[in-house]
């Protein structure tokens, strides 16, 4: 509803625009091609009334808003197409629905097309022509042609509300004036009344609402968070699909239950690339081995906030422990003790990582952040043994420190 490359679709090929603008906003949000079609189909294809296309405008120094819109649509379709062609899946699904749409667009056109009969058309052209009926006098005559009346003036009205100011008088009277004449009523077409906003977009929006508010407190006490968020956008999705398809059988499928759709299917995809072992509630969690064979192999936690405190470890000389600790989303602290030799492996998804010595204010948020380093004991401590630590947090902050004097 933009640079109206759907209603021109849709008149060419005598379909509902509405079904090219679903398409073509899925194609956009799966792998970006929707885009870079809209963007040069708006640049490269002039409107009906015009001569110049977009792109003739351009080169002839002629820029306004919609060209630079068409730009805009088509250098960020390509960004995103560019981006995508790795994934294999997407771009198979983007091709398969732009050549179910190409494919519906000329099946449509050709259906309305039916190959005319040989022998009906030679019949027809062999026939003589109909007899018409004369042609029916004019109540009045019209001031375009040439006045009846020798001096030029008229009688009565000619049938028209424009024209020289002297006839339009006499029209008005004769419009408003039945008796002057029986043409009053059809000296205007009257156009076509727009269709007005219906209610149907407020109700499809209430009920994918529903339906998501359901799907996710079904499955917020026994599931993952990502997984809980990926059954209420489904639902809401789901939703939100029935009632653009039903709408487009009405005619009435507003630009915002598309809009939200696309916003669903995009939030949807961002869930289910949530890690697998974040979970729906927030726990405060203390790790705190007093023995070496009290430490254990791994640490998990869902969500919220885990400290490992090995300072109560009395750590040998030449002894080494092991252990993994691992935070779905929150926080992760570390606490070592002072004499001990600490091999760490860390990995962030997204978030941060705080070592011994760095600034408590100095919160660098970056995703896949990796650090990998050895911290010696600190002080005129004996070496004591040797802790191999691999932290991990999918999102959210890791943060080791040294136990104090």
């Amino acid at each position: 509803m933009l640079g109206g490359v759907c209603a021109g679709l849709g008149r060419q090929c005598d379909m509902d625009p509405v079904i090219f603008r679903i398409g073509l906003a899925v194609l956009s949000a799966t792998g970006g091609l929707g885009l870079l079609f809209y963007g040069f189909a708006w640049l490269f294809v002039a409107y009906d009334d015009e001569d110049e296309n977009e792109v003739r405008k351009l080169l002839t120094g002629r820029v306004d808003g919609q060209a630079l819109t068409a730009v805009l649509f088509a250098l960020v379709g390509c960004g995103v197409f560019l981006s995508m062609l790795s994934n294999g899946g997407v771009i198979s699904f983007a091709a398969i629905l732009a050549l179910l749409l190409a494919g519906a667009g000329y099946w449509s056109r050709q259906r309305g097309a039916l190959d005319p009969d040989p022998l009906a058309a030679q019949a027809a052209a062999d026939a003589p022509p109909e007899a018409q009926a004369p042609p029916v006098p004019a109540s009045f005559p019209s001031w375009w042609r040439d006045p009846i009346v020798k001096d030029g003036t008229y009688v009565g009205g000619t049938g028209y509300l424009w024209g020289p100011g002297d006839a339009r008088d006499r029209d008005i009277a004769a419009t408003l004036d039945p008796a002057q004449g029986d043409y009053g009523k059809d000296i205007r077409a009257r156009e076509p009344k727009a269709r007005g906003p219906r209610w149907i977009g407020g109700w499809v929006f209430l009920l994918a609402l529903l339906a998501g508010a359901l799907g996710t407190g079904s499955t917020w006490d026994d599931h993952a968070l990502g997984t809980s968020l990926q059954a209420g956008l489904a639902g809401a999705l789901i939703v939100l699909g029935l009632g653009i398809a039903i709408s487009a059988f009405l005619g009435r499928t507003g630009a915002g239950s598309i809009f939200l759709a696309v916003i669903t299917a995009g939030l949807l995809a961002g869930s289910a690339a949530l890690p697998k072992d974040i979970s729906t509630h927030w726990v405060r969690t203390d790790w705190t081995p007093t023995a070496m064979a009290d430490v254990q192999s791994a640490y998990d936690l869902g969500t919220g906030v885990g400290t490992l405190d090995l300072t109560r470890l009395d750590l040998p000389k030449g002894r080494t422990v092991t252990t993994n600790a691992e935070v779905g989303m929150g926080r992760l602290e570390v606490v070592v003790p002072r004499d001990a030799t600490v091999n760490l492996t860390i990995d962030v998804g997204v978030g941060d990582i705080q070592l011994p010595g760095d600034d408590k204010k100095d919160v660098d948020v970056a995703p896949d952040k990796h650090r990998q380093l050895t911290l010696k004991p600190t002080g005129d401590t004996k070496n004591g043994g040797t802790l191999d630590l691999t932290l991990q947090v999918g999102v959210g902050q890791a943060e080791v420190t040294r136990a104090a004097s």
